[in-house]
């Protein structure tokens, strides 16, 4: 039996990976919905980055965990960053799977084949890739050199 995952990651990345994400989620925000959901980006460098949900008062302000991960990511590291694996968490017990803001977010740092582990119905450790929770995604690749 191979140790290592389809993606190449192997079984213990994952775990550190999915732990990591709930580790941070203690940290979340959220006074008003008490979902405390914590993300967790391996990058191509092998750098983990974390983040969690920011809840605000003005409901549309909130701003998930991916997408504070990655926005830390950049900020560390530059706009070059390039995801190897996305983990999402939440300390609720619920199932959990990116929103489409934060799979947008995703792509735009991601390869179509990059894992995404998540919280599934029922407790069940989930996963899926980039070019699957996003179908037909948006994206201006199309544009790059049209100037």
């Amino acid at each position: 039996m191979s140790n290592n995952h389809p993606s190449g990651l192997t079984h213990g990345e994952i775990a550190d990976l999915r732990a990591a994400a709930a580790r941070v989620a203690e940290n979340s925000y959220s006074p008003y919905s008490h979902f405390r959901v914590g993300a967790a980006v391996l990058l191509t460098d092998g750098t983990v980055v974390t983040g969690v949900n920011v809840e605000n008062a003005s409901y549309r302000l909130t701003t998930c965990a991916e997408q504070t991960a990655i926005s830390a990511a950049v900020a560390a590291k530059g706009p070059g960053i390039r995801l190897k694996a996305v983990a999402v968490a939440n300390l609720n017990g619920s199932a959990c799977m990116p929103c489409g803001a934060c799979r947008q977010t995703i792509l735009e740092f991601a390869d179509a084949n990059v894992p995404v582990f998540y919280p599934g119905e029922g407790g069940v450790d989930a996963e899926s890739t980039v070019a699957r929770l996003l179908p037909a995604a948006f994206t201006l690749q199309h544009l790059a050199g049209a100037e």
